[in-house]
């Protein structure tokens, strides 16, 4: 047999190979077995002629690249691959349904009354029903109201109400002159 065929066979050889360490992992028998072939492959190759030698050398990763991609596209949809890999379940099975945690989503934007003093935690009541919720961050007074601007997982965030809270009509506090907001400190010195 002629070094150039033998040279093809292994490259094909090292091909497969690879592909196999891929979805059969070894611990690297098969990796260090493709290495090995493509290797041969080359030296076959170039005891046939330079050009030989030099086309197995520009094959072998033009071939490890392509065999791959076709291996990854392709094997999972033979019969042979699927039976070899888990199929996954579509994201809507996988999950169990929680009326509970829907409940707590639906929440979002509804205002209740704290039960009591939120240090940044506590109890808040809408329309009747207790809920555990957490503040920004701020202490919130019992019976103040609250609404409820975010639900992360099961944990309910509030954010209180203010009464004072200006109007988004009422006119930028940013546009007002600043003698109007302070004092002048040196209208009146200390003695």
């Amino acid at each position: 047999m002629d070094p150039w065929l033998w040279a093809i066979l292994l490259l094909m050889l090292g091909l497969v190979l690879l592909v196999m360490e891929i979805f059969f992992p070894s611990a690297g028998i098969l990796a260090f077995l493709a290495a090995a072939s493509f290797i041969a492959a080359i030296i076959f190759g170039f005891q046939q002629s330079m050009a030989v030698g030099i086309a197995i050398l520009i094959a072998t990763p033009v071939g490890v690249v392509t065999f791959l991609v076709l291996g990854f596209k392709y094997w999972p949809k033979t019969s042979f691959g699927k039976r070899m890999l888990l199929n996954t379940p579509p994201s809507s099975g996988s999950l169990p349904e929680d009326p509970e945690k829907e409940f707590l989503q639906n929440l979002v934007g509804r205002v209740g009354k704290t039960k009591c003093k939120m240090l940044p935690s506590g109890i808040i009541s809408i329309d009747g029903r207790k809920i555990d919720a957490v503040s920004e961050g701020t202490p919130i007074e019992v019976n103040q109201d609250v609404r409820v601007i975010q639900v992360k997982g099961k944990r309910v965030i509030v954010r209180p109400l203010d009464e004072d809270a200006p109007s988004p009509d009422a006119a930028n506090p940013l546009r007002r002159p600043i003698e109007e907001l302070i004092e002048d400190p040196f209208d009146n010195p200390p003695r």
